[in-house]
């Protein structure tokens, strides 16, 4: 288990070093100038020259690729030029709706998708069955700008049960009872994401259903829920699991979306916003975050699969 972190924590920083070069050289080949944004189309060639120098991008590429990496290396992601604040600060501001939206996708992922999947797998064939299917595939299908404009226009200004927009802090006044903020949003995000669990968990239940040591169980007379249980679910959700770090790379993509549509204060408005204001260091910071949680979640991922099943061999 120790070698194996050690080799899988190594390739990690390999890959986040590729993907660092690759942040940085795909922003800066976003067409604009953050000096333009800055000081808008009337500034003079002084002023612009003497900004550009305090920025640091008079310097070759390179050397502003090592000086951020090496800054980034001691916690320091650089200044926002928008909002001349630091962007580990800016990114803190929005990080806890983020986090609290995720949090409560995540809830609803799992408990939907995987309940309903193995109650689809068990009543496979019959019509209750069918029409689980029907739906995650109509879930997984619709894009999740619709399912968040529809679920605001019934829920929100038709029958006024939940806020349709904005999220203040669950430590301003109200407390959790703001989370009914993010309960719209995050069912419209979780909804293509349950689906695709649901219909996994089906079928990874169908695979292992017609094993031998399923049909070994049965011939004993071991009761059919424990059989369920013990036997077939535990094995069918190491499949299950593996799609978690997949789920949760397109809930980082679709919440920029989500976010966007009810004007929720999180980090992927953050980076819509930095992405229209030619904001360098915030779009770099935030994605390179992104992919450090990505990597530390699929991590987590492959450790899991020996908590579920002892026989994986982790090598």
């Amino acid at each position: 288990m120790f070698r194996y972190v050690i080799r899988r924590t190594g390739a990690a920083i390999l890959t986040l070093v590729a993907a660092s070069i690759v942040i940085f050289g795909f922003i800066h080949m976003i067409p604009g100038d953050p000096v333009y944004v800055m000081l808008g189309d009337g500034a003079t060639p002084e002023q612009v020259a003497a900004l550009r120098t305090r920025l640091g991008l008079d310097e070759p590429l390179v050397l502003q690729y090592l000086i951020w990496a090496g800054n980034a290396l001691q916690g320091d992601l650089g200044q926002s030029v928008f909002f001349e604040t630091p962007v580990t600060q800016v990114i803190a501001d929005g990080a806890e709706t983020s986090i609290l939206l995720a949090t409560m996708t995540m809830v609803w992922i799992v408990g939907f998708g995987i309940p309903v999947g193995v109650l689809a797998a068990i009543r496979q064939g019959r019509w209750i069955d069918q029409g689980l299917s029907g739906l995650a595939m109509l879930l997984a299908s619709v894009p999740t700008f619709w399912v968040g404009l529809y679920l605001i226009l019934i829920f929100a200004a038709g029958l006024g049960w939940f806020p349709s927009s904005g999220f203040p802090s669950i430590f301003d006044e109200g407390g959790l009872s703001n989370l009914r903020y993010l309960i719209l949003p995050s069912i419209a995000l979780a909804a293509p994401n349950a689906a695709l669990i649901l219909r996994l968990t089906r079928a990874s239940m169908l695979d292992v259903a017609r094993e031998d040591y399923v049909r070994t169980a049965r011939a004993k007379g071991i009761k059919p829920y424990r059989v369920v249980t013990r036997h077939i679910l535990r094995n069918a959700l190491l499949a299950v699991v593996s799609a978690f770090g997949f789920t949760f790379a397109a809930l980082i993509s679709e919440a920029v979306v989500t976010e966007t549509v009810f004007a929720l204060p999180g980090v992927g408005r953050t980076v819509v916003q930095s992405i229209l204001r030619r904001d360098y260091p915030v779009i770099q910071g935030v994605i390179l975050v992104i992919v450090c949680l990505y990597l530390v979640i699929n991590l987590l991922v492959d450790l899991s699969y020996r908590m579920l099943d002892p026989r994986v061999e982790l090598e």
